[in-house]
């Protein structure tokens, strides 16, 4: 997560107004209103690659894949994220007219990155866990070839890993693989954010 944009406390109502007024994203929690950092070149590399691989096999099928503009609200939560990639299958279910904010994903993914990987981890999968329709989230590295599965199987939520670029891994509820040398196609392989 990235700083607090000003101590003030927010309504939802004032922080969709002000995000949808800007040409920078920012991220909402409990009130606050936080920026949303640049992304590195890996980090775009890895976004594009998982995002070309899933269209491609979703293609045909009642799913839809959402890169980086996507708003996802949480269930019950005062918290609205911008997931890396988002997907949901069957009808989109969207908080009002704009079309701009998700609340029915059924995969959220997000590339892990120095500044974000802590909050990733702990209180936006916290928050994204309260979501009914999540099945599975998904973490990335970007500089070496890793990924992290999380799926849900009742309240329960089971981690699979895989690493090395002849690795895949499946993704259950949406009948999706990704294999790593696809997701890690171009981009620099240990070589930091450059």
């Amino acid at each position: 997560m990235s700083a607090v944009l000003d101590t003030r406390t927010y309504t939802t109502e004032e922080y969709l107004a002000l995000d949808r007024a800007s040409p920078v994203k920012s991220e909402f929690h409990d009130g606050h209103i936080y920026a949303m950092v640049g992304a590195s070149r890996a980090h775009n590399l890895v976004s594009v690659n998982i995002t070309r691989e899933l269209s491609l096999q979703l293609k045909g099928r009642p799913c839809e894949t959402y890169a980086n503009d996507m708003r996802v609200k949480g269930v019950g939560a005062n918290a609205y994220h911008y997931p890396d990639i988002a997907v949901v299958c069957g009808k989109p279910q969207l908080e009002d007219a704009q079309g701009d904010t998700l609340l029915n994903p059924t995969v959220l993914i997000e590339i892990l990155s120095a500044s974000t990987e802590a909050y990733d981890r702990g209180d936006k999968f916290a928050g994204y866990r309260k979501l009914p329709s999540l099945r599975e989230y998904i973490l990335v590295a970007q500089h070496s070839p890793r990924i992290e599965r999380y799926e849900r199987r009742g309240e329960t939520w089971i981690l699979t890993e895989v690493e090395g670029l002849e690795s895949s891994i499946a993704i259950e509820s949406i009948g999706c693989t990704l294999a790593l040398f696809e997701v890690y196609d171009k981009v620099p392989i240990g070589k930091g954010d450059k």
